[in-house]
């Protein structure tokens, strides 16, 4: 490698990279500054490469075997610079598709770089995992950064001038930008209903690259191109139930042991839920089996006596019981864990970076550093992939999109048996799913919170909304496109989460497995749910796995009691608070009616206690950012007050 470059070691958690594409070199103070704010996600080792008009900074967390002798960033053959973050599944697919240049032992770097080197940006449709990669090319000058299918990992970028800056953390890009930031009002509007789109970050300038998707940048605009998405006309169609419980058995026991792939311990969030309990009894299957790269399957389970709603105990305990171990409890009872003060230990990049030490965090963290965990495996996605939700409408939406008649009405008798509702209800509801958004009545809660401002509702109506969208009678499947639109729900509750750093460690997600949701999205709707079986393919296929009382236990209604009392005890705190709110001088709520909606709930009255409660999360941040010594966050202009502004599309150069 050429003198004025520098190198050092290794694989999995964070990077930092500035490209000037006018040629100006990188100035290695502006990497020195980065360094300490990177260095607690990635506390193993360092490595930085910086030549001519482009420097890299890359702080590993290792969480497999494969990651230790990785050297990042990495020099292609072709002069390439790659930097990975991610863990790859189909690692020996890919090795027997460029046989003769890997083995066996080959890491998932080097895998990723060969494939760079065959296909190019081609490439990024054949990586199955979790992952997110930068590619500074010198020959063409071009900068390439993208990320999985579904966002499991992030990669933040902002464009300024003839500058591209990124990084896997939103801090560096914040906080070492020299200047203030407009605040992106739909990234709000997002976080106080649902999730903002993934592709937002709080900040107007800073992007995030989109799941599936790949940014291109050379001098003149930049492109975004989706490099893949899933096949409507895919089917799979057997002849007996047995057929689809065998295949969905195979791929669900595959999705959860690519996340086994540790040379640590691997630490299950355990609720007693089925999507935990069956995360857990498969691991436990395929320890069994010795086919799995981690040593030791560890759990933690969260319990509160005093929700009558939440109850869990004796179902994780039943788990705990065939596992022969019990794992980690941690009670949230205490009442500091539902205080309203939040205080951030440093700066917080979004609303749910503002982190709060009580003993469940404490004692979470102790377990896991004391077992030695450095991934946790979590169920997010089982209700929404798996139908936990027992509805007849997207089955009936397909057969009416396919002129199914016969079976049509066969199934609405059926279902209307069930449901204890006239068929042409349950029609109705079908037909009402091709109707565009603005005829159809929200949903209680899809509608906008009452505090906030109509000016700012009318603004961001698609985000406050949850980013509702029409089923189109013609095209894929009715289900095929509810199905995509609950991913890119996940995907933007993924796109959310903040990093964990305290300890650090990954999360891992075996129900957003690439493999598994295809799977899912092939077979019949009526395989899935059927009338009085939610979830009917996944209990039929884990008989034997999981314990028939969790298999046959009722939907968890969790309803909880506590953030209300929590409320009233706390009104003194509420009250003062909402008195000067920054969320109101910036033209988000309307205080009063803000004030208005704590009292009710206070008093036990029906209010969104989730819509208040991060409503109160970015008062609290939004005061951070005005408390910091430097403002990060500029004031409205005048201008963008009046409506909608169109953005010119950034340029380089």
């Amino acid at each position: 490698m050429n003198r004025e470059a520098e190198t050092r070691l290794r694989n999995m958690s964070v990077q930092f990279g500035k490209c000037n594409f006018d040629g100006k070199p990188v100035d290695p103070q502006e990497l020195d500054r980065v360094r300490p704010v990177l260095a607690p996600y990635g506390p193993d080792a360092e490595g930085i490469f910086r030549k001519d008009n482009v420097g890299i900074v890359y702080r590993a967390f290792h969480t497999t075997k494969e990651s230790r002798p990785e050297n990042q960033p990495c020099v292609s053959a072709s002069g390439a610079v790659i930097t990975w973050d991610g863990r790859l599944d189909n690692r020996s697919e890919l090795i027997h598709a460029l046989r003769g240049e890997l083995s066996s032992d080959s890491t998932d770097l080097s895998i990723v770089t060969a494939a760079y080197e065959r296909w190019g940006t081609d490439s990024f449709a054949k990586l199955i995992g979790d992952w997110a990669v930068s590619i500074w090319n010198p020959r063409t000058q071009s900068l390439v950064l993208a990320k999985d299918f579904v966002g499991a990992r992030h990669l933040y970028y902002s464009v300024e001038k003839d500058e591209v800056t990124w990084c896997t953390i939103l801090d560096p890009l914040v906080l070492f930008a020299g200047r203030s930031f407009m605040l992106e009002d739909e990234y709000i509007a997002g976080w106080l209903s649902s999730f903002p789109a993934p592709h937002l970050t709080p900040y107007v300038g800073i992007h995030s690259v989109t799941p599936s998707s790949f940014v291109c940048f050379v001098r003149g605009p930049q492109k975004v191109s989706k490099y893949w998405d899933f096949d409507p006309a895919k089917r799979i169609r057997y002849r007996s139930d047995c057929e689809y419980e065998e295949h969905f058995r195979s791929v669900f026991l595959e999705a959860v042991r690519r996340r086994l792939r540790s040379d640590s311990p691997v630490l299950a969030e355990l609720s007693g839920g089925m999507d935990s309990s069956s995360i857990v009894c498969a691991a436990d299957t395929i320890l069994g089996c010795g086919i799995s790269e981690t040593p030791r399957l560890d759990t933690v389970s969260y319990y509160n006596d005093s929700e009558p709603n939440w109850n869990e105990r004796p179902y994780f305990t039943k788990i705990e019981e065939k596992r022969g171990r019990a794992g980690c409890h941690i009670d949230v009872e205490p009442q500091e864990s539902l205080r309203f003060e939040f205080e951030s230990e440093g700066f917080a990049a979004t609303p749910a970076s503002l982190r709060r030490t009580n003993q469940a965090t404490k004692q979470f963290a102790t377990y896991m550093n004391s077992r030695g965990n450095r991934v946790v495996l979590s169920g997010i996605g089982g209700d929404e992939v798996m139908g936990g939700i027992p509805t007849p409408t997207p089955e009936i939406a397909d057969l009416l999109a396919r002129a199914r008649f016969r079976a049509l009405i066969h199934q609405l008798t059926f279902w209307a048996l069930n449901k204890r509702k006239p068929w042409f209800h349950l029609l109705s509801e079908a037909m009402t799913v091709f109707l565009p958004p603005a005829l159809i009545v929200l949903p209680r809660n899809h509608r906008p919170a009452a505090w906030l401002r109509r000016d700012f509702v009318r603004r961001n109506r698609a985000a406050v909304t949850g980013y509702p969208s029409r089923v189109k009678l013609l095209g894929p499947l009715p289900s095929f496109q509810e199905n995509i639109a609950t991913l890119d729900g996940l995907r933007r509750q993924l796109a959310c989460f903040p990093l964990p750093v305290s300890p650090p460690h990954e999360n891992r997600y075996p129900y957003l497995d690439r493999h598994l949701l295809e799977f899912i999205y092939a077979v019949p709707r009526e395989q899935l749910v059927r009338p009085g079986h939610r979830r009917s393919l996944m209990r039929r296929a884990l008989v034997g796995i999981v314990p028939d009382a969790i298999l046959n236990r009722a939907r968890k209604a969790f309803v909880a009691r506590a953030p209300i009392t929590a409320m009233s005890s706390e009104q003194p705190i509420l009250a003062e608070m909402s008195r000067r709110m920054a969320s109101s001088s910036r033209q988000i709520i309307d205080a009063k009616a803000f004030c208005q909606a704590l009292q009710d709930a206070s008093h036990g009255q029906e209010v969104s206690i989730v819509a208040l409660t991060r409503t109160l999360v970015m008062e609290a941040w939004l005061k951070g950012h005005r408390n910091t010594d430097a403002p990060l966050l500029a004031a409205r202009p005048a201008e963008f007050a009046a409506g909608p502004v169109t953005r010119p599309t950034s340029q380089l150069g």
